[in-house]
């Protein structure tokens, strides 16, 4: 039987990217899915024809969070999390950031993953269920994301930390994934988007989506606080490299 037969999985940020990716593996190993995005016909686009349930839904509107996952969870329980939205400005130097912009970052990469996990919380702790975070590399280390990028994501991370260490009591388990540059439609909101060579040596949607594959199917017993990946050729533990990867040549 596949791996997550029996199991609910929510997964918000799942219009494209790595929410999609996530979605759709988890829906090929048999959980019942239930997607949330803005773009909710994105969802339905990108499914593919699998039995996802899509959801309109912007998270940085509390009510709506509250509202969308109580009715998620009644119906069906929570089992398995996922808070893959995320964004960045194009204007993104500390220099260019208004209070606006700031408070856009925080309100979608940061508030809205505590707004989920709160609102999931009480049907997490009946399925002893897991949480995954989708963060950053850019919130451990300095890079060229932006000052509040970097920063929404470092907290995004510590409400992982800090979640799990109070609730692994109950069963609960709290993940923070942390990859380096994927390439995903964001990249696109880069002040010079990265060329075609740098995207190609990327990590992919579907390489993060694995990872939250591995930690769903994780036995009770154990988790994964924090987990890190990045592409081998462009980036190592505390240095990203933009430039174009070097060419292997055929032995």
């Amino acid at each position: 039987m596949p791996a997550l037969t029996g199991k609910t999985a929510v997964v918000i940020g799942a219009s494209s990217g790595i929410g999609l990716a996530t979605t759709n593996l988890l829906a090929d190993s048999g959980a019942t899915v239930h997607a949330a995005a803005r773009r909710k016909s994105a969802i339905q686009e990108g499914a593919e024809g699998r039995p996802v349930t899509a959801h309109e839904l912007d998270i940085s509107d509390e009510k709506s969070v509250r509202r969308t996952l109580e009715g998620i969870g009644e119906k069906d329980g929570i089992d398995v999390l996922v808070v893959a939205a995320g964004m960045n400005f194009p204007e993104r130097r500390l220099e260019q950031l208004s209070g606006e912009s700031w408070d856009a970052m925080i309100s979608v990469n940061l508030s809205g993953a505590f707004y989920a996990v709160r609102a999931a919380l009480p049907y997490l702790r009946a399925s002893h269920g897991l949480v995954v975070l989708i963060s950053s590399v850019s919130g451990s280390w300095p890079d060229a994301s932006g000052p509040a990028y970097q920063a929404s994501k470092a907290g995004m991370t510590q409400l992982a930390h800090a979640a799990g260490f109070e609730e692994h009591q109950n069963g609960v388990r709290f993940t923070a994934v942390l990859p380096g540059i994927v390439d995903t439609p964001i990249l696109d909101n880069r002040p010079e988007p990265p060329p075609r060579e740098v995207r190609d040596a990327s990590l992919k949607p579907d390489d993060v989506a694995q990872a939250c594959l591995f930690l769903a199917t994780l036995p009770e017993r154990a988790y994964v606080p924090e987990l890190t990946m990045v592409p081998t050729q462009l980036q190592a533990l505390g240095k990203s490299s933009t430039a174009t990867p070097p060419v292997r040549s055929e032995e």
